[in-house]
């Protein structure tokens, strides 16, 4: 999962509002007296919004499953010069060895936990990582994004080094949305172009049953930020 992607990740996801998200979540935070302090990015991927955060001057850490999102995150960090702590590590098995003022998790990293189970225990890793009234602030896509923008389409991008192809297969029952991708990427130094193939899954989940986790697991003053789409929530929850 995401390798050769990582390598053209940025380059596929320039339509994303990175900077609306940050102003948002930043404005949440700053309202609730968090100017400061530790924030760890769960599913961080190349460390975009890590690096906003790391900006506005707070501690960042970059937590992912990906090596090969993370070589692209500090990549990052060597032209900036940001001081972020990146960790290889699956969410549901989430140790920092340190408790945060928040957790963020964005661009639906949330989806790929494919089982109810692996929610709830990301849910409890989180809170035990966060201080007393510390918040996690997490977006999920709907299964109407799932079923409606994505489910059986195929989308084509082209870059002038690469090419890439998603087939969608939306699986209703399971409420599981299939990527299958086909890179094509121009070899260095080279007019050929390689070929590659990954799939990921993501499944949507009912926001009600989201909520009802994060309270079991010990989570208070959950709610929905606006603005919420058919093809995004945003959801904060207070330890």
């Amino acid at each position: 999962m995401y390798e050769e992607f990582a390598k053209i990740y940025d380059c596929m996801m320039e339509e994303i509002p990175y900077g609306e998200w940050f102003e948002r979540i930043h404005q949440f935070l700053k309202e609730r007296n968090i100017t400061q302090g530790r924030i760890c990015e769960l599913g961080c991927g190349t460390g975009t919004m890590t690096e906003l955060f790391a900006r506005a001057g707070y501690d960042m850490i970059g937590v992912d499953l990906s090596a090969d999102m993370l070589a692209q995150a500090l990549a990052k960090t060597e032209q900036t010069g940001s001081d972020i702590l990146y960790i290889q590590q699956d969410m549901t098995e989430l140790e920092l060895g340190m408790t945060v003022d928040a957790v963020i998790s964005l661009c639906d990293s949330m989806n790929y936990l494919l089982e109810e189970q692996e929610m709830k225990k990301t849910f409890l890793r989180v809170y035990q990582s966060l201080v007393p009234g510390g918040y996690f602030i997490f977006d999920l896509k709907t299964a109407d994004c799932f079923r409606q923008m994505l489910g059986n389409r195929v989308r084509v991008e082209h870059g002038e080094d690469m090419t890439c192809i998603w087939e969608n297969y939306f699986y209703e029952e399971e409420a599981v949305n299939e990527y299958s991708l086909t890179i094509f990427r121009r070899q260095p130094g080279s007019d050929l172009f390689e070929r590659f193939e990954e799939i990921h899954e993501q499944r949507a989940y009912h926001t009600d049953m989201v909520k009802k986790w994060l309270a079991e697991c010990g989570f208070y003053d959950v709610t929905s930020l606006e603005p919420a789409s058919c093809e995004r929530v945003y959801l904060a929850a207070r330890r």
